[in-house]
Formats: C-alpha cells, structure tokens, sequence
C-alpha cells in the first residue's frame, strides 16, 4: 500500500528533493551495506538511502522494513515479490537461484532508523492524513538523515497547521549543527512548541558533563536554550493547571447529581438520608442492567443504549425513594438522630441487597463508541468526550431541576412548604404528599448522577459511599435548600479536591476540604447563599 502511495507521488517526490538537496542516483555500492552484518552499516545505508532522496529508495526500505529484502552472495540485493524477484535497484525481474540467498537481518535499531526514513519519504505524500501521521512519526524518531526531505516537505506543504509543525521538526533537526546561528535560530523556535519532548532536546545545552564542565561551551546558546526551557515549562503548566480544573468540573459534575436531590430532601423535609448514596448505585446498576438486555436483544444498537438507560435509573431510584419515604422516613420527621440511624441501617441492608443479586467484585459498565477517545487541546492535555459529556448532562439535569422547581405547580408547591411547611398546609398544600414526590424527585436525581458515575468509574456495591459525605458537604456549603449554592459548592469542591490531591494526596485532600468547610460554616452558619423567607426569619 505504501509503494503504491509512493508510486502515485513519485514524481513530485523527485522534483522537490531535486529543489533542496544535490542528489546522486543510487547506485548498487549504496546498497551493499544494507546486507552488512553490523547495525552500524545497515543504519549508515539507510540514511544514504534517505539522503539520496531517490523515490527507488522508499521502495527498498519498505521491502526491507517488511522482511522481504534479501542479498545473494556477491552483495546484489532483490526484492521478494510473490514467488519471484526484483532487482533492488533497478526494479526489474530477475531470475536468481532462491537457495542462494539470504534474508537481510534487521534488530531493534535497525527498524527505528526504517521507521525514521519511511516517515520522511511519507512528509511528500499527497495525502494530508499520511502527512500528518508521518510528522507524528518524525517528531518521536529523530535522525539527521531525513533534514534534506524535511526541508523539501516544508518547502512544499501548503498546509498551515503542518507546515508550523515541519518548522519546529526542522529546528530539531538543526541543533545538532556546528554553525552556531543555526543552534540559535532552532532553539528560539522551539521555545515556541509546547510539546513535551521538545524540552528533552533542548536538556542537553544545559546539563553539565561528567568532570563538571558544561556540555555547551558557548554561553549564548545556553541561555537561549534556558529561556526556551523556561518558556516551554509555563506552558507545560498552563495545560497542567487547565487539566485539573477540567477534572475539577468532571468530578464536580457527578457530586452536584448527587448533591443536587440531596438539597431537595434535606433543604425541604430536613432529612439527614445517609442512603442516598444508594440511590446512585441504584442508577449505575440500573445502567449495567439496561447495557446487557442491549447486548443480548440489540446488540446492533448497543451504541444507544445510555438512551433507555436514563429513564430506567431515573424510574428506578424514584421508586425506591418513594417506598423509603413511605415506609421509613415519614413515620421520623422531627425526630433527626432516629432518621440518621434509620437511613443508615437502609443504606447497609440495600448495599448487602446489591451484593446478593450482582456479587460483591465490580461490574463492566463500557463507554459507547460515540463517548470514547478525546479532544486534544495541548500535547499535555486531552479532554475525554465521556467527560465532558458528563459535565453536559449534569448541567441540563440542572436546568431541568430549575424549570421544574421555578416554573411548575410541584415547584411551587416544593419551594412553599421549603420556606414555610406550616402556613403552606394552612393554606390546601398536602404537605405529605409534596414530601413523597420530593423524595422521590431527590432519588430520581442521584438515579442519574449514577448513570454519568458509571461512565467514569467502577460500579460496585459500595459506589454510593463514596459520594455521601462529599454530597453533604457540597449541600451545606451552598446553602441548604438552594440550588445555586449546590451548584457552586459541587463544582468547587471538585475543583478543590483535584488542585489539593498531587500535593497532600486523596484522603489528606478530603481532610482539608472538610476542615475549610468547618472554619466558613463557623463565620457563615447559612452557607454561601442564605435561604429566604418566614423559616429562615423563624431560625
């Protein structure tokens, strides 16, 4: 495939070179080294082979990149193509004796340097993709060989975004150069990538030789190559810095799920439910559920089924929360330490529950096709789609939450008996019936954080203990029974924790957050944002 894309652009190949370089014909000598026994030699005849830049070249290396170059006993080289051979210079049909020839050898260094020399021949392809692929190749296999086709792929791309990467390729090429403008020049380039492995380049100006000395004995260059390692680092930490609060947000996200039905229950009846962290397992394993029937009954539509998912875990965690409401909770309202004990000892028996219908290890919850890979924004920094989708979802959760709390009679009716559960019974609200849709509103809610949660982490029994805490202190941080301050408490505390945990590690992270959040509940009793009305007048 890859001779016949050489083939196709043989032409432009030749003229381009024949541009930037004075080149020779290859000749048979040039080719003798290939069959040496020493990597040395057969490394040496590649990067001739390169220099020459004769499109005949690529198909050697190609043939010997792919095991099917081999030398008769005179040196003479041939290409094995199906049962016959081909004169590896000339490429005409020739007929030899097979038995007496032997396969040219290739070890680990050998194939880097074919790799290296098949990647620049690629620099002149008329396909923009082979293009790009082949720079990504060069930027990791660096030899001086290739400079001559390097310098005619820059000479000839038209591509923009291609071209500003064969610039910085082609300064990497010229650091290894006596003229010292050159060193200069190359160095003041790549202090423009942000590209990690450019900084490796550019380490040995500043690095010091075994008896002390410095290895760059001209004072100019290393300073240059400082400033440009100094410049690479702060955009090194631009990338670092926007990863974590990109993973601040992913994190928050599913917290403010979590979060989010839990300010309904607390901010409206008061309940401490340490079950619902439950109700994101509910909707996670709900998720694994939905994802095998797909597997088993639609496996041509398996790339759909977060769709049937959502409703599932979301029917399901709102049913468990109105039988919990029924049952339990409703028979301890007022009575806080009961309720604690109560939700508690609910919470254990529907982790142990879990654990006899699924098993205690783990269970595979895989991404969609549509969810995989990512957005590559920075060398060092890629944004997976599973999760910004998330982050997507959660905010239209929110949105949806809003309108249904601020623009309908339920919302009304929520927000009434919030602010003031006596007089809105005074005036028709059924306060009981408000507190059971509540619930299970609060339920649905974590339902669905626990279908993003599935999506990013492992599903197991204990999934929802995780998340407990964190949610409680994302509420009461916000401001208990706002739905602003869950957002910016959720999203804050995710944010926190990602920036606290490479330097105090996860547990320590956590402890910190929890101590700030004690020391501002301390100067602020109602959170970030205060709630309003005759309750909050009363308290």
């Amino acid at each position: 495939m890859l001779i016949l894309r050489i083939a196709r652009g043989m032409a432009a190949l030749a003229l381009a070179v024949a541009c930037a370089v004075a080149q020779a014909a290859l000749t048979a000598d040039d080719l003798k080294s290939l069959a040496d026994e020493s990597a040395s030699a057969k490394v040496a005849g590649i990067e001739r082979l390169v220099a020459s830049g004769e499109p005949r070249a690529a198909v050697i290396l190609k043939a010997m990149r792919n095991d099917a170059l081999v030398a008769s006993s005179d040196g003479a080289l041939f290409i094995v193509e199906g049962t016959g051979h081909v004169d590896a210079l000339s490429g005409a049909k020739a007929t030899v004796d097979a038995s007496t020839l032997d396969g040219v050898t290739i070890n680990n260094r050998v194939r880097g340097a074919l790799d290296a020399a098949l990647a620049a021949f690629d620099l002149l392809a008329p396909d923009a993709a082979v293009r790009t692929k082949a720079i990504a190749a060069l930027e990791q296999l660096r030899s001086a060989a290739i400079a001559p086709l390097i310098d005619a792929a820059y000479a000839r791309e038209t591509d923009a975004g291609l071209k500003a990467r064969l610039a910085l390729l082609r300064a990497a090429q010229r650091l290894a150069s006596d003229d010292r403008s050159a060193r200069l020049e190359a160095i003041a380039q790549l202090a423009e990538s942000d590209n990690p492995s450019t900084r490796l380049l550019l380490l040995p100006f500043v690095e010091r030789a075994a008896d002390g000395s410095m290895k760059e004995t001209d004072a100019d260059v290393r300073a240059a190559a400082e400033r440009a390692i100094r410049s690479i680092d702060a955009s090194q930490r631009k990338g670092e810095l926007a990863g974590a609060v990109f993973t601040g947000l992913s994190l928050g996200s599913v917290l403010l799920l979590a979060a989010l039905g839990l300010a309904i229950i607390y901010g409206l009846m008061g309940v401490i439910n340490m079950a619902h962290g439950e109700f994101l397992m509910i909707g996670a394993y709900a998720t694994y559920v939905v994802q095998n029937l797909f597997r088993r009954y639609l496996p041509e539509a398996i790339d759909w089924y977060l769709a049937a998912a959502l409703p599932a875990a979301f029917v399901a965690a709102f049913a468990l929360g109105v039988v919990i409401e029924r049952t339990v909770v409703r028979h301890l309202y007022g009575r806080p330490l009961e309720t604690l004990l109560a939700t508690y000892g609910l919470s254990l028996l529907l982790i142990q529950a879990t654990r006899t219908l699924f098993g205690a290890q783990n269970v595979e919850v895989a991404n969609p096709s549509w969810m995989s890979g990512g957005v590559q924004l920075l060398p060092n920094l890629i944004l997976p789609w599973n999760r910004i989708y998330i982050i997507a979802f959660a905010l239209i959760v929110v949105g949806l939450v809003w309108a249904l709390l601020g623009r309908t009679r339920l919302g009304l009716f929520v927000r009434a008996v919030t602010q003031n559960r006596a007089m809105a019974g005074c005036v028709g609200v059924r306060t009981t019936r408000v507190d059971m849709l509540a619930f299970g509103l609060g339920a649905g809610v974590a339902g669905l954080g626990g279908v993003a949660l599935s999506q990013v982490g492992n599903v197991g029994p204990d999934l929802g203990q995780t998340f407990i805490v964190d949610s409680f202190m994302a509420v009461v941080l916000g401001g208990v029974g706002q739905l602003a301050g869950t957002i910016v408490g959720s999203f804050g505390l995710g944010i926190v924790n990602k920036f606290l945990e490479p330097f105090a590690g996860a547990v320590l992270a956590k402890i910190i957050v929890l101590v700030l959040i004690v020391l501002f509940i301390q100067r602020r009793p109602q959170g970030l944002f205060a709630l309003k009305g005759r309750a909050a007048e009363a308290s």
